[in-house]
């Protein structure tokens, strides 16, 4: 067996003493669990220890894997330039994952190194594991957009070259959970941070991967997740294994979820080969979505689908048409969402049709296809793609930012000719400021800018 064991670990740079100054010791526990993650991998005398990091470069396409023989970094973006890392990489390794990459069509390698250097990410981990594994090699790898499927099988793909190479390897899966739990922390409260943490500790205290599939992509994206993909690559790698898992502590004081958990492969289970569980979790949670699914939603989905599916074709009698939808005028946005990233979202700030289901078609089909910031939708991407239909309302002058409340209402910040809209309630804008300030983006308005007339206006949102 080449997979000796895996950890999944913070990377808080505050739990070294040389960043916390003193404010480490708020998580003394956390601090001893991983001091005992990192004995036992170096009991384990791995050849080499794989660290999948959500802070090394991410692109939305590729699993970027660091190349080179070795790499260097420092805190001194944390405050503490004199804290300084270096590592050995297991060139040989790397190669023959990207090789073995190629074959099996998974864009995954060593391109676009735009962040040579080591990320806290990396360097957290290694701070601990010094003290009992000093001549480990270690192989970085980034995550990807890619879905929680694909970053199963890279991390399978990583295990069977080490099987092939004779690598005895161990896994450290760096990732903190939610940064929302709680409204003094520097990124504020959400219902879904401790509900995430909840969650995620007690799949991974059990070893029950298949559950890491079981999340919505909106849940993670309002919980503020940083490592689960990193899980879900370290869990590939322990595919077809019997698992014996230990929860070794959890803490959030500072508003962000710290989880030590020690995974020791005990043998092989032919029942914990969990790709076939992913297609029937996620088909059964598409099946679920639809069903809540109301007909403004269903209209947007019908329109997308055919006109991606006949190639620019236009729906002349769609399905999904209610009496209220014709009677309405009003602005509408259709926004698109794959894997919990936006994909898509074009409307109009008021009517433009002769009512909102006409409304509904012409937005759906430029968010699919016009959005200048996006490609088209393609066929293959259909089947992932989550919908939202904002019907707005009328716009309502204001005299100052004070009038408005990011969770109810949306604005629209003009000055001259240039105008930028923000609908309201979305996923990481918390506050006014930054409200408005992505709004004056959207219109090309420089942040220092004043003289900006505001409007506000709700919005019923479909989903």
């Amino acid at each position: 067996m080449t997979v000796l064991g895996a950890v999944q670990v913070p990377h808080p740079p505050l739990i070294l003493p040389e960043v916390g100054r003193g404010e480490e010791k708020v998580i003394q526990v956390t601090i001893d669990a991983y001091d005992a993650a990192a004995k036992f991998i170096g009991d384990l005398k791995p050849d080499t220890v794989i660290i999948s990091s959500p802070h090394s470069i991410l692109y939305s396409d590729y699993f970027h894997i660091s190349p080179g023989a070795s790499a260097n970094g420092t805190m001194a973006q944390f405050g503490a330039p004199q804290l300084k890392f270096s590592c050995v990489y297991d060139e040989e390794m790397v190669k023959a994952i990207e090789s073995a990459a190629k074959e099996k069509n998974i864009p995954a390698g060593t391109l676009g190194n735009r962040q040579p250097e080591l990320d806290h990410g990396t360097m957290v981990p290694l701070y601990f594991l010094a003290k009992y594994c000093r001549n480990c090699k270690i192989v970085r790898l980034a995550l990807s957009g890619f879905s929680l499927k694909d970053h199963y099988r890279m991390g399978m793909l990583v295990a069977e070259t080490a099987e092939r190479l004779g690598r005895r390897i161990v896994w450290i899966a760096s990732g903190d959970l939610s940064h929302k739990l709680t409204k003094e922390g520097p990124y504020g409260f959400n219902p879904a941070g401790p509900e995430y943490d909840k969650k995620i500790m007690e799949i991974m205290g059990k070893g029950e991967f298949a559950g890491l599939f079981s999340f919505k992509d909106v849940f993670l994206e309002e919980a503020a997740e940083c490592g689960h993909r990193s899980f879900v690559l370290m869990a590939g790698a322990l595919d077809g294994l019997a698992v014996e898992a230990r929860e070794l502590s959890y803490e959030g004081p500072f508003g962000v979820g710290y989880g030590v958990t020690l995974f020791r492969p005990t043998g092989t289970d032919e029942s914990r080969h969990f790709l076939d569980s992913y297609d029937r979790i996620r088909n059964q949670m598409k099946a679920e979505r639809l069903a809540k699914e109301d007909d403004y939603v269903k209209l947007a989905r019908e329109v997308i689908e055919h006109y991606v599916k006949s190639k620019g074709g236009y729906l002349r009698s769609p399905r999904h048409i209610s009496p209220e939808m014709t009677r309405q005028k009003a602005g509408v946005f259709v926004s698109l969402k794959i894997r919990g990233a936006l994909r898509g979202c074009i409307g109009t700030i008021g009517p433009m049709y002769e009512n909102v289901a006409e409304e509904i078609r012409h937005n759906a089909i430029s968010a699919c296809s016009r959005d200048p910031r996006f490609t088209p939708v393609m066929p293959d991407e259909l089947e992932e793609l989550e919908y939202s239909v904002d019907v707005l309302g009328p716009m309502e002058p204001i005299q100052s930012s004070a009038q408005l409340d990011v969770k109810r209402y949306g604005v629209l910040v003009t000055k001259g000719s240039r105008s930028g809209l923000l609908l309201p309630n979305l996923p990481g804008v918390d506050t006014i400021e930054q409200q408005i300030d992505i709004a004056k983006q959207k219109a090309g308005i420089r942040s220092e800018e004043t003289g900006c007339q505001l409007q506000r206006f709700e919005v019923v949102r479909h989903y």
